[in-house]
C-alpha cells in the first residue's frame, strides 16, 4: 500500500480556512469519465465549482472523492469528483488558494479496495447553458491558467 497524497488533507484545510474567514471556496476540476458533473457547464474540459456550505448539500470530502448535491439552473445534481481531478482550490473573493498538478491515479489506494468506475453525468436536461448565481462556468480568456491564483507560503 502506498502512502496517501497530502492533497485531500490540503483541500480540506483550505476549505475550512475559506469558510472560517468568510470566503467562498471554489475548486477547479478536470472533467473526465470518472467525474460526475453537469456537462453543460464544462468548458475546455474543466469546471469551476462553488463548494461553500450555502451552495452545497451533503458535502463529503474524503481522501479519494468529493461528493455533494448542488443546483444548476434550478435543477438538483449529485456531483462526484475524484480528488485526483481537483486542479485548484481558492477563495473567490481574493484568489488566495493552491493549485495542484494533474494526477493520473487516485490520492490513496487501498490494496483491498477496488477502484470505482463512476459513470459520468452525460447530459444535463433542463440546463440552459447559464449557470446559477452560485456556479460560474470556467472563463475562457486568454490569461495563463491559474494566473488569478495567489501562492500561499
Amino acid at each position: 500500500m502506498q502512502p496517501c497524497s497530502p492533497k485531500p488533507y490540503l483541500l480540506r484545510a483550505l476549505y475550512e480556512w475559506c469558510s472560517d474567514q468568510g470566503y467562498t471556496p471554489y475548486i477547479v476540476v478536470h472533467v473526465d469519465a470518472h467525474t460526475r458533473v453537469p456537462r453543460a457547464f464544462v468548458r475546455d474540459g474543466k469546471i469551476i465549482l462553488n463548494i461553500s456550505f450555502d451552495a452545497t448539500d451533503q458535502l463529503k470530502m474524503n481522501n479519494d472523492w468529493i461528493e455533494f448535491n448542488a443546483r444548476f439552473s434550478g435543477k438538483s445534481h449529485k456531483l462526484e469528483i475524484p480528488v485526483s481531478n481537483v486542479l485548484a482550490i481558492y477563495a473567490h473573493e481574493n484568489g488566495q488558494g493552491m493549485s495542484f498538478p494533474a494526477e493520473a491515479q487516485p490520492s490513496c489506494v487501498n490494496e483491498n479496495e477496488e477502484s470505482s468506475d463512476t459513470a459520468a453525468d452525460e447530459s444535463a436536461p433542463g440546463a440552459s447553458g447559464q449557470a446559477s448565481s452560485r456556479f460560474k462556468p470556467a472563463r475562457t480568456t486568454g490569461k495563463k491558467r491559474g494566473a488569478h491564483l495567489k501562492l500561499i507560503k
